[in-house]
């Protein structure tokens, strides 16, 4: 089956008016904290993409701390313990074999 060349061409057209937005869009720089600053004046050791370089960061905490979460402490489920009463227990006359 083909696509209706409308269908396509709308489709296309939606495309091409979402994905500029997307391409400019700006890459998040992370500082990263070092000992010593090796950078030229003005730049600060930042993160892009893994790599460690100098620049200057667009956000406020670095790539560690934002990949620090809390981690869930696991909750171990205790089983209740449950007493069984026998319902059914039968009657013995004083002195039948087998009664106390």
């Amino acid at each position: 089956m083909r696509l209706p060349t409308a269908l396509l061409t709308g489709a296309s057209l939606m495309m091409a008016t979402l994905m500029p937005g997307q391409v400019a869009a700006e890459a998040k720089l992370y500082p990263y904290h070092a000992s010593a600053n090796y950078c030229p004046a003005g730049l600060q050791p930042i993160t892009m993409a893994g790599v460690i370089c100098c620049g200057t960061p667009n956000q406020h905490q670095s790539y560690q701390q934002v990949m620090a979460h809390p981690v869930a402490k696991k909750r171990h489920r205790v089983a209740k313990r449950t007493r069984y009463i026998q319902v059914g227990k039968s009657y013995c006359e004083a002195g039948t074999k087998g009664c106390n």
